[in-house]
Parts: C-alpha cells; sequence; structure tokens
C-alpha cells in the first residue's frame, strides 16, 4: 500500500512538473509573439519599400527594369545589408544592459553604434559611385551599368538615413518598444507608394525618381521615430546625449557589429554568387531568371524566421543581461520550436502550390514548370532558414557572434558554393545543382549552430555577460 502511494505521488510531481513546464512555455509563447509578430511586419514593410521602387520601375521597360534590379542588388550587398549586421552587435550590447537594468548604457552603446555606421558609409560609397565600372568588368551590359550607377548614386542619402535608423531600430527592439516602430514603418510604405508614383511617372523622372521616393522614404522614418526617441517617457531611463562615452565604446561595439555582419552577408553574398554563377549554365535566361525566383520566394518567406530571430535575440539577451540562464533557455529553444512549427506549415503550403506558384513570377511554361521541379528544395531550404534565422537570433543575444561567422564562412564557401558548383557544372544539374548546393551549405550550418545552441552552458553565458557589462562599466569610469 505504500508502495502504491510513493508511486501515486511520483506521478503526482511529475504531472505537476510538466504542467508548470508547460506553463512556462505558454508564457514564453506571449512573450515572443509580442515581440516576433510586430517585428515580422517591420521587416515586411521594409522590404516591400524595394519591391515597390521595382515593381514601379519595371512599367518603364525591360531595361529600366534590369538596372534597378541589378543596383539594388549591388547596394544590398555592398550597403544596406552590411549595415543592418553591424547594427546587429546592439542587439547583444543593449540587450543585455537592458537585462541588467543599466539603462543609460542602451543609450551610450546607440549613439555610438551611429556614430560608426555614419562614419563607414563614406567608403561604402566608393563602389557604388564606381558601379558602371565594377559590373562592365563582370561582363554587364554598358547601357544597364549606367543606368545603375545612376540609381546607386541616388540611393546614397538613404544610406546615411539607414546609418542612423537601424541603430535605433536596435535601441527600441532590445526594450521591446515594437508598436511605435510598426506604426512608422506602415506609415512610410503608405507614403512611399503614392510618392513613388509621382515621381516615376508624373514628374517623368524615371528610375531617379524611384531611387529619390526610396531616399526620402528612409529619411522621413528617421524624421518619425526620432522624436518618439528623444521624447518618449519610455525612452527616459534609456537615451543618452551624445557624450565621450560614445566614442570610447566604439571598440566594443566593432568587437560585436563586425562578427555579426559578417554572419549575415556572407550567407546573402553567397546567395548572389549563386545567381551570377548561373549565367555561366546553358539556357542562362532561363536559369538565372528561375533561381531568382526561387530567391524571392525564400527572401520573401525569411522575413518571418528573421522577426522570430530578433524576438529571440531580445528574450535570450534580456534574460541573460538579468542573470536568469534558465529563462535564456527556454526563450531561445521555445523560438525554434515555434520557428520550426511555421516553417513546416509554410513549406507543406508551398509544396502543394508547386504547380501555379511559378504564375505568380511569370507566363512563361518553361520559368513555371522550372519552378514546380525546384520546389521540394526550395521547401528545404525554407526550413533551413527558418531553423539559421533564429539560431542566428540566439547566437546575437548570447554574444557568439564570431562562432557564427565562423561557420557561415565553413557551410558556404568551403561546402556549400564547391559542392553547387560540381553539381552545377560537372555533373550537369544545372540550376538544380547549384541550388543543391546552397541547401548542403544550409544543413551544414544549421546543424553547428544547433549543436552550439544545445551544447550551450547557460549560467556560463550569463556569467559572461555580467563580466561583460562589468568591463564595460569599468572602460566608461575610465
Amino acid at each position: 500500500m505504500a508502495e502504491i502511494q510513493q508511486s501515486l505521488s511520483t506521478d503526482a510531481r511529475t504531472a505537476s512538473t510538466r504542467l508548470v513546464l508547460v506553463g512556462e512555455f505558454v508564457k514564453e509563447f506571449k512573450k515572443l509573439s509580442r515581440i516576433a509578430a510586430p517585428m515580422v511586419g517591420i521587416f515586411l514593410f521594409d522590404y516591400l519599400l524595394q519591391v515597390v521602387s521595382t515593381m514601379m520601375v519595371g512599367h518603364l521597360g525591360q531595361l529600366q527594369l534590369a538596372s534597378v534590379a541589378i543596383a539594388t542588388s549591388v547596394t544590398n550587398v555592398v550597403g544596406f545589408s552590411f549595415l543592418s549586421g553591424l547594427a546587429g552587435g546592439l542587439e547583444t550590447l543593449c540587450g543585455q544592459a537592458f537585462g541588467a537594468q543599466q539603462y543609460q548604457k542602451l543609450g551610450i552603446h546607440t549613439n555610438s553604434a551611429i556614430i560608426s555606421l555614419i562614419a563607414i558609409c563614406p567608403i561604402i560609397c566608393i563602389p557604388w559611385i564606381f558601379m558602371n565600372k565594377l559590373l562592365l568588368a563582370l561582363g554587364q551590359d554598358p547601357l544597364v551599368s549606367h543606368n545603375a550607377k545612376k540609381y546607386s548614386l541616388c540611393l546614397i542619402p538613404a544610406l546615411f538615413a539607414n546609418a542612423i535608423l537601424q541603430p535605433i531600430t536596435r535601441f527600441m527592439q532590445t526594450q521591446s518598444l515594437i508598436c511605435p516602430m510598426l506604426i512608422t514603418y506602415f506609415c512610410i510604405l503608405c507614403f512611399h507608394i503614392p510618392v513613388c508614383w509621382i515621381l516615376v511617372f508624373k514628374l517623368k523622372l524615371g528610375i531617379l525618381g524611384a531611387a529619390a521616393a526610396f531616399s526620402l522614404s528612409t529619411w522621413l522614418n528617421v524624421v518619425l521615430v526620432s522624436p518618439y526617441v528623444m521624447y518618449s517617457s519610455s525612452c527616459k531611463d534609456t537615451r543618452a546625449k551624445l557624450s565621450k562615452e560614445a566614442f570610447l565604446a566604439i571598440k566594443q561595439f566593432f568587437a560585436f557589429g563586425l562578427p555579426s555582419a559578417l554572419m549575415l552577408c556572407l550567407r546573402w553574398w553567397s546567395m548572389e554568387m549563386l545567381i551570377l554563377s548561373s549565367g555561366f549554365l546553358p539556357n542562362p535566361r532561363l536559369e538565372t531568371s528561375g533561381l531568382s525566383i526561387c530567391l524571392a520566394i525564400t527572401t520573401l518567406h525569411f522575413i518571418i524566421p528573421y522577426g522570430i530571430g530578433a524576438a529571440a535575440s531580445t528574450r535570450v539577451s534580456n534574460e541573460l543581461g538579468a542573470g536568469n540562464p534558465e529563462a535564456a533557455r527556454r526563450a531561445a529553444w521555445s523560438a525554434v520550436f515555434v520557428a520550426t512549427l511555421e516553417a513546416v506549415i509554410a513549406s507543406t503550403i508551398l509544396f502543394s502550390c508547386r504547380f501555379i506558384v511559378g504564375y505568380a513570377y511569370s507566363n512563361d511554361k518553361q520559368v513555371v514548370d522550372f519552378i514546380a521541379a525546384m520546389t521540394p528544395l526550395i521547401c528545404l531550404s525554407i526550413i533551413l532558414d527558418t531553423l539559421h534565422a533564429v539560431f542566428q537570433g540566439v547566437s546575437r543575444g548570447c554574444g557568439w557572434q564570431h562562432i557564427g561567422a565562423c561557420i557561415n564562412f565553413v557551410a558556404f564557401y568551403l561546402v556549400g558554393l564547391p559542392v553547387g558548383g560540381v553539381l552545377g557544372f560537372v555533373v550537369h544539374l544545372r540550376g538544380k545543382g547549384l541550388w543543391t548546393g546552397i541547401v548542403v551549405g544550409s544543413a551544414v550550418q544549421s546543424t553547428l549552430l544547433c549543436l552550439i545552441t544545445c551544447f550551450t552552458n547557460w549560467n556560463k553565458q550569463a556569467t559572461k555577460a555580467k563580466e561583460r557589462l562589468r568591463e564595460r562599466g569599468r572602460s566608461s569610469a575610465a
């Protein structure tokens, strides 16, 4: 009888523990959702700014569309993505400082990031200024190269605006002040659509009008969000005036910002290299246009896991800064679970629609059939990209971006691209072979990031966060 009672007592404790774990997961899911859902909206509205500009220009003719498409690709690769990656360093610095209630450090690090990004912009502008020569060296059409240069030059004001906007976005994200940004980004998109149409068609500025509209919209975003940071009571403890401390913190910002930028850009650059490589395949028009559509599909979906990754970064960094390693671990794996579930649903829907999804991008039967054949690989890419987006968010929250950057280099440049080259050109699988290489690279990347997260000592990460905050305090005092 005593044994039965003991067994029942053990079962009751086990059931109680399970209920507690489920309850904690539900709580964490709610916290993640409150950050992730609006962040997805923010990234979507930001992405649509360039989509709208490209769509408007597409009605001007093939030359204008090709010029803007190439200029957008180059300016993203050598510019906007790099600034966004650098600003990712604030997800560690500001996120952990906020969790530790060292609120003034958020303003100091944000000022430091703005100074650093603005200083880098003139260097980024150099390849933009000589874009026509760069594209001609890559074998592009002279007219396309000339127009791409004109478009990129008109985007330079947007680059400097991004140098301010990206740090402010991370400053607010790490405090979970997401809704004000969601409203401003939505308003900017609503402003951009008519202004772009007026400049392109009514004032007949063509591609220059599309670039000017984008630059104007980006600066307006800065103008709208800056007063909130400067005057809102929500930021009264975290905003800081420009001071000597901001300049002293630049070195520390780059210590996290540079590997964060590499972590983002190495993956992005490998995809662009894939598209360029497809131009050397037999029937390059079909292969290039088909792979470009595949990239467009995966990029559009990537907005969702990227938003979940941003939420994971915020939750993990806040909890580590607060000295709650178990809560940080729970936040990381909750984000992985939610993102994986979303990826499986999205890839299932895409696979079910594989014979018609191509018509959203082209009426050419060859292109539609190409997309249908590529859909299983695209679905696999969606699942793997989702995992890496969330794991990279966790890495930014913990502060081991340098490990993520090394993994990306190995996965894509030592494994993915070589495998894709062999399958595409030697085995003659063409575009499917090139994309398979990227899928293999993504699998290697996701596996390694998953293993590192599995074996992470969360107590040690919390201790490191505390030491990092203490070091910042000593350097500020000095």
